[in-house]
């Protein structure tokens, strides 16, 4: 049974950093890309970043770019995303998930499985 475990969430003021961590168990996790989604309340899922199953290529949101970076471990079976400089229209709960192949992806459909969530709120 795959699981996805994310940590890491909170409250924080806007300019600040948060660094979000997803624990993955039951799957090979080095034969696969991880991605970072989000969604805000009243809003869609949204993709936010996505790591190659070597780390090798990352894709970021244009959103997030430059002030994010995705990266993982292998030999851990984790996937992190360093959050800084946050705005307040990051808040959402972010979500980590498998990708169906090893390559980085945008299209939420193109994961497999997901984790449960963490809540990310940044006040201004």
């Amino acid at each position: 049974q795959v699981q996805l475990v994310e940590s890491g969430g909170g409250l924080v003021q806007a300019g600040g950093s948060l660094s979000l961590s997803c624990a993955a168990s039951g799957r090979t996790f080095s034969n696969y890309a991880m991605g970072w989604f989000r969604q805000a309340p009243g809003k869609e899922r949204e993709f936010v970043s996505s790591i190659s199953w070597n780390g090798g290529r990352t894709e970021y949101a244009e959103s997030v770019k430059g002030r994010f970076i995705i990266s993982r471990d292998n030999s851990k079976n984790t996937v992190s995303l360093q959050m800084n400089s946050l705005k307040p229209e990051d808040t959402a709960v972010y979500y980590c998930a498998i990708g169906r192949g090893p390559w980085t992806y945008n299209n939420p459909r193109l994961y497999d499985y997901w984790g449960q969530g963490t809540q990310v709120t940044v006040s201004s």
